[in-house]
């Protein structure tokens, strides 16, 4: 009887091993991002950047699971500004420039999936986004200037960023999968409010699963 118990409690901690494996998951991702700035009277162009970090999701059931992520994320926006003073170099005339933000930000998203067949989950849910990079750059267009300064804006950052993802992931294979995903800012960048400006990100990452 001690043998067939000891038997039973083995198989049933192997079961449960097998089951947590299947449930739980982790590993890296790594994404390309197409990021810009949205809201009343803000300005819209958009930039390549990127994004890199780590996930984890819990299935609770095979429909339903969870997948919290951390991952660094170069932000921002780059557009045009015609006849701009550089309030920095008053002696400048005004001159055509593009003007570029590089916003960066640890962003903490937690995605609620919801898989409609056994590869592919529609993914919802919240991300917080904490600053840890803010400065922009002016460049003039005419390159005979050869004007280009870039300077800090940390401190009319805002340092917390919130915002709400809505994508698709989608398992090419048994331990990689493909995501897209566009997040959208609640929340204005700066702190005087300037052009009521949120962040928007469409992106496209792949990742792997432990």
């Amino acid at each position: 009887m001690k043998k067939i118990t000891i038997a039973l409690m083995c198989m049933l901690l192997t079961a449960g091993a097998a089951m947590a494996q299947k449930r739980f998951t982790f590993g890296p991702k790594i994404g390309v991002d197409y990021t810009h700035f949205w809201g009343k009277d803000a300005a819209h162009g958009g930039q390549l950047n990127y994004q890199a970090g780590v996930f984890m999701e819990y299935r609770f059931t095979n429909r339903f699971s969870i997948a919290p992520e951390v991952v660094f994320a170069a932000q921002g926006g780059k557009y045009d500004y015609n006849d701009f003073q550089d309030i920095h170099n008053p002696m400048l005339g005004p001159i055509d420039v593009n003007l570029t933000d590089n916003i960066n930000y640890i962003n903490i998203p937690v995605m609620f999936k919801f898989y409609v067949a056994p590869s592919l989950s529609i993914d919802l849910g919240p991300q917080l986004g904490i600053n840890v990079y803010s400065k922009y750059t002016f460049e003039s267009r005419d390159k005979a200037l050869d004007y280009k300064k870039t300077y800090d804006q940390k401190d009319r950052t805002k340092t917390i960023d919130v915002g709400v993802g809505l994508g698709l992931t989608y398992n090419i294979a048994k331990d990689v999968f493909v995501q897209g995903r566009y997040t959208m800012g609640v929340t204005d960048v700066f702190e005087d409010g300037w052009d009521k400006a949120k962040n928007g990100n469409a992106q496209i990452a792949i990742g792997y699963r432990f």
